[in-house]
C-alpha cells in the first residue's frame, strides 16, 4: 500500500530527505508508518515526542502519545512539529 507523507513544523529541515509517498506492507499500522520514517531520517535526528499525528485529516494524537490506528491505501500521514515564538 502507498501513503502520502506531509511533514511541517520547527523541524522541517530534518525531514527533507523523506518520501512524499511511502510503500507499506498491506494492513499496516501508524506505528509502522512511523518507525520506518525514522529510519529514512538522517543519523541522530528523530520526530520529537510532542508531534502532532493526522490520519486523512483526522487527529490521532501525537508521536509520545496516539491511538492505534490502522491504515488504508491512499491516506495521508501528516506530521507537525509545534512551532513556538512571538
Amino acid at each position: 500500500m502507498k501513503i502520502r507523507v506531509v511533514t511541517m513544523g520547527r523541524h522541517y529541515h530534518e525531514t527533507e530527505g523523506l518520501p512524499e509517498f511511502l510503500e507499506l506492507q498491506e494492513a499496516a499500522s501508524l506505528d509502522d508508518a512511523i518507525d520506518r520514517l525514522g529510519e529514512l531520517l538522517s543519523p541522530g535526528a528523530s520526530f520529537p515526542g510532542s508531534c502532532l499525528i493526522a490520519v486523512s485529516g483526522k487527529h490521532v494524537g501525537t508521536i509520545a502519545s496516539h491511538s492505534a490506528v490502522s491504515l488504508g491505501d491512499g491516506d495521508e500521514l501528516m506530521l507537525l512539529a509545534p512551532v513556538a515564538g512571538g
